[in-house]
């Protein structure tokens, strides 16, 4: 074969998998009754990696990275409001693979995101990390974490079914070999089955984000009645989409599949803003082509910082144990002493007593001393 023919071939492929996937993108959603967000504008039609992770700093009332240029200052200027005393505290960050961001646009006009800010990440970056300065000033809550059993049961599936309007038909074969059928947009009719892979795993990853939204709320009241409330960073990562693309390709079920994703989250997030009270702001990333296979294209690295108040128990401690080792020195020193004294007592005594009874020569002599 040609050496250049097959050039051709493989830079079509390369081609063909950018067009699939798209270019990186980011999807800012603002709280429904608080501006956190500057309108959407012309000028700010793009954004690197770096500066997408500024901005979810930002909102979570930390400073942006020391690191960041002046240019990337005024972007972010473009995109949040100016206040620096109005911030959420509290981020849903999701990163979504193998969507477009134009495929977005496919909720109906109540979803949520139907308003909201969409720019593009441009940059050569595939991962940058998220510095915040204190690990007891924020909260971190994982979407991927696992619950206590991999596989759920036919009845888990049917309430999640009929959660978002559709239903789940068990099979006779044994159980999670059901049909799940979603109702999505033009009256058609979503059918994922459950001895499908693609489509098990479609569906278990959304199921496991649901129920770690939902822990995320109910972990959200407890820290609202705390004295000391830290800023609340939920982040995670959803593949199913990606999972769908890989199996079925670009259309038919998977295109079903993200309107399916795009219903749930915008139901869900409708769920986090009413317990948040609106002091939430949702950062949905769109992983393209350059994102990593298994690591998220944004990593939070919280640094461990020990407190004001630890540092004084600290310096009170070391003092502490400095006047306690110069208090056992003195003991002992006069402990010694004590000592050194009634053995010489003792010794006075028993030589004094043990003196012979004779005259001293000089003590009973009549010598005169002029």
């Amino acid at each position: 074969m040609d050496p250049l023919f097959l050039l051709a071939i493989l830079s079509l492929i390369s081609l063909r998998s950018q067009v699939a996937y798209g270019d990186p993108s980011v999807v800012f959603l603002d709280s429904p009754t608080r501006n956190y967000l500057r309108p959407p504008s012309a000028e700010t039609d793009s954004l690197t990696l770096s500066e997408v992770g500024a901005a979810a700093s930002v909102l979570l009332g930390f400073p942006p990275p020391s690191t960041l240029s002046a240019a990337s200052s005024s972007k972010l200027n473009e995109v949040l409001m100016p206040n620096p005393f109005d911030r959420p505290h509290s981020v849903f960050m999701i990163e979504v693979t193998g969507v477009e961001d134009s495929l977005l646009m496919v909720g109906s006009e109540k979803s949520a995101f139907s308003s909201s800010l969409r720019v593009k990440v441009l940059g050569s970056e595939d991962k940058v990390d998220i510095q915040l300065s204190d690990e007891n000033e924020v909260s971190l809550i994982s979407l991927t974490e696992q619950s206590r059993h991999a596989e759920h049961s036919d009845k888990e599936l049917s309430d999640f079914a009929s959660w978002l309007g559709g239903s789940y038909v068990e099979d006779a074969t044994g159980p999670l070999n059901g049909e799940l059928t979603f109702p999505i947009a033009n009256g058609a009719l979503l059918r994922l089955r459950m001895s499908e892979k693609a489509d098990r795993e479609f569906t278990t990853s959304l199921m496991l984000l649901i129920n770690n939204i939902q822990r995320a709320m109910e972990m959200h009241k407890g820290l609202s009645e705390s004295r000391h409330r830290p800023a609340e960073l939920i982040t995670g990562r959803f593949d199913g989409i990606k999972v769908l693309k890989d199996h079925y390709g670009t259309e038919g079920v998977s295109q079903d599949g993200l309107e399916l994703f795009v219903s749930s989250v915008s139901r869900i997030y409708d769920s986090l803003q009413a317990a948040y009270k609106g002091q939430l702001v949702g950062v949905i990333v769109c992983g393209g082509p350059h994102a990593p296979a298994s690591e998220n294209m944004l990593n939070v690295m919280v640094a461990s910082r020990p407190s004001a108040r630890w540092l004084e128990e600290n310096e009170a401690s070391a003092a502490f144990i400095k006047i306690a080792e110069v208090a056992l020195v003195r003991k002992t020193l006069a402990w010694i002493t004590g000592i050194i004294l009634l053995i010489s007592t003792l010794l006075g005594i028993y030589f004094l007593l043990n003196m012979p009874l004779t005259k001293d020569t000089l003590l009973y002599s009549n010598v005169k001393l002029d």
